[in-house]
């Protein structure tokens, strides 16, 4: 059972929004709740226009790093453009390629692989792409922290631009320009793009210099979006602002996209006309496919999928995604099945507030995933390390609960540590292996002086108590105007009190729960995914208070709740609507 926090909303803002924008006061509300208090900006909200977007010339950088790419590309210079492994970083190569062959240049690329290379640029990388004659380096979704390789390409005469969206050290590298708005002295408004959301401004900027009719560069721009809006959506930054525009417009395209990758990546996803992509399921099956390459393999062929004119390879490339990530879910679950098993008696929070685990082989590549898996099922945070055999050393990725830092953590430890990283929320690190029970022991210890009983009760956030006589059809299609949703904008979630469950609940597929629910004269049905064991509780004409987000009921019709939580005692005070 979680604990149930409304957020807060502004009734007098909700009211102005209501009658100048003429929607109706649920939308007003949820609007307030994400910080959209202004009817101009409501409007502005609802109505996202590629006219939103900001010139990418308000970037500091921008213009050095456009004039050196125009440079190279008329004197036929070597480019090499050096991405990460992951979505937002291919989905920035191959949008960095494309607009550089638009501007009449070519560009050859790296990729890192995971576990041989890990995470961030390499000197060697920058050796061999001396040898072969490159004399420009453009970074995408990394960099900002590489001084040392940056100030080594100098040496060897290869100019850099560094694109990134990761927060800087207080010296940034010594490149020729460095595009990154979370910068010292960088005023560009938006602070908020991902990696590819930075590539597109540079690949925006490089188009605007082409003289192309506004028709043209309009619609190049609207096609780059798709990819933007993948990169964008996985990397889980903010969805508002530009962020909002690229998805809103990128969502658009890939219902029809013409990219041969596109369309073999969506297919084997199972994406088709009638169900046209959210950014829910971007997040969930497009998304872990492009990943899945860079966890279980390489994603050099991701780049190449979204480059390829021959549609027998980009089938090919989409189907070998499509059996990574099932190889990667596979693992993944080997690994989730044997850390649930050790922790079958687990201590009380108090006793043991940090899980460490460790396993011998577990694949480096999913392990971030398996501690996102262990911190939610036992909140609280989780580190799982990977040993491998004869090496003695074993590398960890951790992530943490909202009131536990985990980088400050691991800085507690770093006497043990050989490497580590991160922020607040997801960390990694290395270390010898005789250094995980000294490891275990210290992290606790930290972590029984930084967390309340409170912080291991899990949170789930609301937004308003909502009578079953709002769930309606032009008031729910309304709602969609809210989408796309992600971080700084999520899925309107609510509650009712006091309903009652007018049959006996039904179990399906032996995991998920399926209620028929009303409150008075109005009922509706409600879906419970993976909530099998807590309906297994539940009688016929029980008293619920249910938390629920609303769909539309594909199979009977009309809207059903899918059940967040539910309990029978309120909680907390919502705000009433």
């Amino acid at each position: 059972m979680k604990r149930w926090n409304y957020r807060d909303c502004d009734t007098a803002a909700a009211e102005v929004i209501q009658a100048e924008l003429k929607v109706s006061r649920l939308l007003a509300l949820l609007l307030t709740q994400r910080n959209v208090r202004d009817p101009e900006l409501a409007e502005r909200f609802l109505n996202p226009k590629l006219g939103d977007l900001h010139d990418p010339y308000l970037m500091l950088g921008m213009r050095a790093a456009v004039e050196r790419i125009r440079q190279a590309i008329a004197k036929k210079e070597g480019i090499l453009i050096y991405g990460d492994y992951d979505v937002d970083g291919t989905s920035s190569i191959a949008l960095m390629r494309a607009a550089i062959e638009l501007a009449g240049g070519s560009a050859s690329f790296h990729v890192p692989h995971r576990v041989q290379d890990g995470y961030g640029m390499r000197v060697e990388v920058v050796e061999q792409a001396a040898r072969e004659n490159v004399r420009l380096i453009i970074s995408v979704d990394t960099g900002i922290r590489e001084n040392a390789v940056v100030e080594r390409a100098t040496e060897l005469g290869i100019d850099s631009i560094i694109t990134d969206h990761h927060l800087p050290d207080e010296i940034t590298p010594p490149a020729l320009a460095v595009l990154n708005p979370n910068q010292p002295g960088c005023s560009y408004p938006d602070k908020n793009l991902c990696g590819v959301g930075i590539a597109f401004k540079l690949a925006h900027a490089l188009l605007l210099e082409l003289g192309w009719p506004q028709e043209k560069l309009t619609r190049v721009v609207v096609s780059f979006l798709k990819l933007v809006a993948i990169g964008t959506i996985a990397d889980v930054v903010p969805l508002v602002g530009e962020n909002r525009i690229f998805v809103k417009f990128g969502l658009e395209g890939l219902r029809n996209p013409r990219n041969l990758g596109l369309k073999a990546l969506l297919d084997v996803a199972g994406f088709s006309s009638a169900s046209p992509p959210s950014a829910g399921s971007i997040a969930f099956r497009v998304a872990p496919r492009i990943n899945a390459a860079g966890r279980m393999d390489t994603a050099r062929e991701v780049v190449e999928l979204f480059a390829t004119d021959d549609p027998l390879r980009a089938s090919n490339i989409a189907a070998k995604l499509d059996r990574l990530n099932a190889e990667r879910q596979r693992t993944e679950e080997i690994a989730i099945r044997e850390i649930h098993e050790r922790l079958r008696d687990i201590p009380t929070p108090p006793q043991l507030p940090v899980i460490v685990e460790v396993g011998e082989d577990w694949h480096a590549g999913v392990i971030g995933i398996v501690a996102s898996r262990i911190a939610e099922r036992f909140h609280r945070p989780a580190l799982v390390l990977t040993s491998e055999r004869g090496k003695g050393t074993a590398t960890g990725s951790a992530r943490s609960i909202p009131n536990f830092h985990l980088l400050e953590a691991l800085e507690s430890v770093a006497d043990l540590l050989q490497r580590f990283g991160g922020h607040r929320q997801a960390a990694g690190c290395t270390l010898p292996i005789e250094h995980i029970p000294e490891l275990r022991r210290r992290l606790n210890e930290y972590a029984h002086h930084r967390l309340q009983k409170e912080d291991f009760i899990p949170t789930l956030q609301l937004d308003v108590e909502l009578p079953f006589s709002s769930i309606q059809e032009e008031i729910m299609i309304e709602l969609r105007r809210l989408a796309p949703h992600g971080l700084a904008n999520p899925s309107p979630r609510f509650s009712t009190p006091n309903l009652d469950l007018m049959a006996t609940p039904r179990i399906f597929k032996e995991k998920h729960l399926e209620l028929r629910l009303s409150s008075g004269a109005e009922s509706i049905n409600a879906v419970g995914w993976s909530m099998a064991e807590r309906g297994r509780a539940l009688s016929c004409h029980d008293r619920l208070d249910v938390a629920y987000s609303v769909e539309r009921d594909t199979y009977a019709g009309g809207w059903r709740l899918v059940i967040e939580d539910f309990h029978a005692v309120e909680l907390s005070t919502p705000s009433k609507f």
